[in-house]
Formats: structure tokens, C-alpha cells, sequence
């Protein structure tokens, strides 16, 4: 196993980095949506989904995008990699979240965690 410390941060960032644009994508999720995900801004969203900006490592960005690539592996996982179900269950009203869509829930970083959660128990179940 290799040690995070052994890695350059250069290199963690853009592995975290290229993950977070992956997931974005694969999620059909634009800068908008993502700069509420991450807590960054508008601009540093958009240049990130362009590839003209890496993710610092430490700080609360690097631990939200961090969690959101947690929550897409997890999702994903359970859709058996189907992108398209991913994103009808990201833009569909849920019971687990008070008939919200959980898109708007991983906004805030409660909702975030709470999502990462739930989809982690629902995969344990698999």
C-alpha cells in the first residue's frame, strides 16, 4: 500500500483532480452545480471541469471533492456503472432525503456526507 505521504502532493492533486472532472461528467453535472458541491467558486469550478486548474491538496475543497468522488464510486457501484441511472437518481426526489433531490442535498456538506453515507449502506447490502 502506498503511503499518501510518499506521493507528491502534486500528484495527489491531480489524481483528485481528474477523478472529481470524471464524476462531474459522467454525472452530467456543470460548473454551477459543482461550485455548490466543492464549495469553490464559479470561475475555479469551471476552469477545474476544463483542466486549467488542480484541486490544492488540505482544505475544505480538497475534503468536499474528496467525498463527492466518494459519493459518484458509490452510486456507480450501485447502478452497475449505468451513468444514466445515476443521474435520474441524482434529479429524483428521494424519501431518504425528505422528497428532496439529493443533487440539491450534496450541496450543503451535511447533505454531502449524509449521501456518502446512505449510498455506502445501501452498497453494504449488495
Amino acid at each position: 500500500m502506498i503511503r499518501s505521504a510518499s506521493v507528491p502532493a502534486s500528484d495527489r492533486s491531480r489524481v483528485l483532480t481528474r477523478a472529481v472532472i470524471e464524476a462531474a461528467h459522467r454525472l452530467g453535472l456543470g460548473p454551477n452545480d459543482l461550485k455548490s458541491i466543492i464549495g469553490a467558486s464559479q470561475p475555479t469550478a469551471s476552469r477545474l471541469l476544463n483542466g486549467r486548474y488542480q484541486l490544492p491538496e488540505g482544505g475544505k475543497s480538497w475534503e468536499l471533492a474528496a467525498h463527492f468522488v466518494r459519493l459518484y464510486r458509490s452510486l456507480s457501484s450501485l447502478v452497475s456503472g449505468d451513468d444514466e441511472l445515476a443521474r435520474s437518481w441524482l434529479k429524483s426526489a428521494n424519501r431518504a432525503f425528505d422528497g428532496q433531490l439529493p443533487l440539491e442535498v450534496i450541496k450543503r456538506v451535511d447533505g454531502l456526507i449524509h449521501a456518502c453515507e446512505y449510498l455506502d449502506a445501501h452498497r453494504a447490502r449488495v
